[in-house]
Order: structure tokens, then sequence, then C-alpha cells
């Protein structure tokens, strides 16, 4: 598809093809996007590029990092943003928000059934070897009630939209998602660098991500407490997101803990302060469950705090997101969402999966084996795009080595079709060109779910690419939903 546009910054670009987030597919761009298209051929790619440069030289300039980690260093690098934004209609957010909502409950009362009565494995609705012999399976949490049943309390849904222009689900993050912080320093990017393209357009704020945050974290521990104190805990200086808990902390006004600053006493967690030990009700963690108490996980753990297990089990704290949640995000329970949301909630998806093959069953893996050069093949328990075949990509060589893996540890792994992730027009060496995009929206539960409107658009900025993970040089992008 190639279309001549209104002359301007935008006259040139061409979608390749692709659904296009700003001009939509075939010959009528959608509505919605029609002031921002017109604003954006105000500008010059001179002038783009100049404020594109400026504002990441204040993400440098703020700190705002994350790290990644080689063989022989660690080294800290700004998350590239680009500074033409994702729109999104209210109908489109209305959809994505209530899909999200609908997922958390669903993934709640799964792993609340899981810990307690087990009902769907009897049921067999998800193979019961899947979940109890899941890696993040944690026999410690059988029995444990959690306020309103809401184990994953801070949740990122990482969607994409395909060719047909609809919106489908590639992961849960149920454990410690991260990103949020981008998007609302993005935000604050884009009004500083562009308030002429954002005058008057109507978009919904994110700037209230942390009190409501917060908010949600002392509805889970007003039973402890009547005005419970909350703190973030983080696993130090060295986590690769430690930008972001520092400014979650910030914007939550509360403190920033590591483990050696916490102690459990008769079952209760204190903060040691320069005033002595203060209780602490409700601890918001970016530490996996694995290090989070050498008493009941690893010996060997530095990170953690010893008997935090033991006062969790007691109910004399709270911890977001509660111990054991990793079952929800593992890949392959992910193709069983739709009959997971069917099951607890009687409804259909509102937001589908991608297609998946599961190579644990016979079918899939065979499948998966017989068009492994047509798919995408994860492996289940890594995160940050490692680790994945996409196969139309791929030499006859990774080919032929992916599948001794797969028949070697077909539990590993599960594939899908390559969707066709839509675009949007990216700020490149060579001008304005279309680059993949995703949408990582975060949900909040405590009594109930809020999301925050938008989410994190993270876009692949090399030409091809579907990787949009940070760790694998993608960038990303604010996120605008129109009131």
């Amino acid at each position: 598809m190639t279309e001549r546009r209104t002359a301007g910054l935008l006259e040139e670009y061409d979608s390749g093809g692709f659904y296009c987030e700003l001009f939509g597919a075939g010959k009528r761009p959608p509505a919605h996007t029609q002031t921002v298209r017109e604003r954006l051929d105000g500008l010059s790619l001179a002038e783009l590029r100049r404020r594109a440069q400026a504002a990441e030289r204040e993400l440098y300039n703020l700190g705002v990092t994350f790290t990644v980690y080689t063989s022989r260093e660690q080294i800290d690098r700004i998350l590239p943003f680009d500074v033409i934004p994702r729109v999104l209609s209210a109908a489109e957010w209305e959809t994505i928000e209530h899909g999200v909502v609908q997922r958390v409950t669903a993934l709640n009362r799964f792993i609340e059934d899981i810990y307690h009565g087990q009902k769907i494995l009897k049921d067999k609705v998800v193979p019961a070897e899947l979940v109890l012999g899941n890696a993040n399976y944690r026999p410690q949490m059988q029995g444990l009630k959690v306020p309103f049943g809401s184990y994953v309390n801070i949740c990122g849904v990482d969607i994409v939209r395909g060719g047909d222009g609809k919106f489908y689900v590639l992961e849960d993050n149920a454990r410690t998602p991260s990103g949020v912080s981008y998007v609302v320093e993005n935000r604050h990017l884009t009004q500083r660098a562009f308030p002429d393209l954002m005058r008057n357009i109507g978009v919904r704020s994110v700037s209230n991500y942390g009190q409501r945050l917060v908010g949600k974290l002392t509805e889970l521990g007003a039973r402890i407490d009547g005005d419970p104190s909350v703190v973030l805990l983080s696993p130090g200086v060295y986590n690769s997101a430690y930008f972001e808990h520092v400014f979650l902390a910030r914007e939550m006004g509360v403190p920033l803990a590591e483990g050696r600053d916490l102690v459990v006493r008769d079952d209760r967690v204190f903060m040691r302060t320069t005033g002595g030990l203060r209780r602490v009700n409700v601890i918001y963690r970016r530490i996996d469950d694995d290090f989070i108490d050498p008493e009941a996980f690893n010996p060997n753990s530095m990170l953690g705090v010893r008997g935090l297990m033991r006062a969790y089990r007691a109910g004399n704290v709270v911890l977001a997101n509660a111990v054991g949640t990793g079952i929800a995000d593992d890949k392959a329970v992910y193709a069983y969402l739709p009959r997971i949301v069917k099951y607890y909630l009687g409804e259909e998806a509102i937001l589908p999966n991608v297609e998946t093959h599961i190579c644990r069953e016979d079918a899939g893996l065979e499948f998966t084996l017989a068009n492994l050069e047509n798919l995408v093949v994860k492996p289940v328990g890594e995160s940050g795009g490692y680790g994945i075949l996409i196969g139309p990509h791929a030499s006859r060589k990774a080919l032929s080595e992916f599948r001794r893996k797969l028949r070697a540890a077909p539990a590993n792994y599960i594939s899908q079709p390559v969707v066709q992730l839509s675009v949007c027009p990216t700020v490149t060496r060579s001008g304005i060109e279309p680059r993949h995009v995703d949408l990582r929206p975060f949900a909040v539960t405590g009594r109930s779910t809020w999301v925050l409107p938008g989410g994190l658009t993270r876009v692949a900025l090399r030409k091809g690419s579907l990787v949009v993970n940070s760790s694998q040089g993608g960038g990303s992008k604010d996120t605008w939903v129109l009131e």
C-alpha cells in the first residue's frame, strides 16, 4: 500500500501494507487522528529532529535509564523515545480497558482457586501438571487468603493490533511488570517538547498513577491498620529497573527500601529508621519470589527479608503482588486464558489471545515442527524477548538447532503464527518510516481494578524487526487516549 499524503512531514510516509496507528488501513485515515496528522504535517523534519534530540538529552539528564547486562559490563541506557505519538480513540480504549479488567479479574480468580480448592484442575479445564509442576507454583501459598482475593495487584498486559485492526493479547505480566515510569515520563517530555501538538486535543492524563497505586495498596492494608504504612521494596541500585523503583516511590510518596532496611519481629515487619523501628503494613515488592525471603525460598538470597513469609502467612503484612502469581503469567498457562475467563466469569474473552500451540502437547509439537519456518516460538520461562525464534527471519541452521531444542524439551516452548503487528510513523535516520509497535496497559487492583489510560507503547526501532523489548533495541512512544 502506497498512499500519497497531504503535503508536509508525512507526505512520503508509506505504511508498507501494515495497519498504521495514525493512518489506519485503506484510503480513509481514522477521524480521531486527523488533528494530530495535520499538526505533524505543519512541522519540518529538521524541527522534529531538533526537538527529539532535546527530549532524549532531557531523559539522560533526568536519569531515566535502564540497565543492560552483558558478559563484560553493565551499561545504563536511556530508553529511546520517539516523539510521534500513538493515538487511541475513546472507543478503542474502552475495548482495551474492559478487556484488561476482565483478564485481571479472571487471573485473580484462577490464582485464588489454585491456592485453595483447585477446582479448575479437578474439572480438567487446565492440566494439573502445567500448574503444579510450574516453577512459579508456591506450595507456601496454599490456603493463604489475601484481601479481596486480589493476588495480582499490578498487572501489565502486552497487547498487539493485527492486520485486521483488532487487538490481541500476547502475554500477561503478573509478577513484577515494569515500564510504567516511562509512560509518565514520556508524557511529561511530550508536554514540554510538543505543547503545540497536544493543544486542545483532549488527551487523558497519566500523571495520577502514583496516587492511584498507593490508594489501592492502602485498601489492601486497611484490615491490618486503619492508616496502613506502605513501602516499596527494591533489590537495589544494580537492578535494571532501579530508576523506576525510585520514580514510583517518589510518585507514591512512600519510602524506598531494600531488604537490609526491613526486619521481622514477632511475625511483624518493621523498617529501620533514624527514629527506631517503624511498623510496615504493605510492601510493594519489585523482588522475585525466589529472593524475597531466604528462610522460605533461596537461602543464599541477600536481597530479601528473613521471616517475611511468616509475617505474610500470619496476616500481618500485605505483599503486592502476592507470592506465587507467576503461575498466571506463564506462557503455557496463557494459552488457556480464554478458557479460564469462560470458566470463572461465564464470558468470552473481550481481548482474544493470539492463536497458540502448546508444544508439551503432541498435536502442538507436531504442528510446530512441521511449520517452524512460519511460526514464532517462545520459551515459556523467558522474558525480555530472549530465546525467541522468529521462523520467517531465521536461517536454516537456526531452524535446525531449534528443532533439536523442541524435541529435547517440548514442554519449554509454545508457538504462535507471526502477527502482522501494526506500525506507527517513527523518526529514523532516513526520515519518517513505519516501525512495529505493541502496547502494555497497566492495571492496578485493590477492591476493584483501575487501568491507566494509555500504557507503554514500545516500538521496534530496527527496520522490519518485530522485537520491541528495550533490552533488544526497542524504544517507546507516548500513548494518547482521547477523551
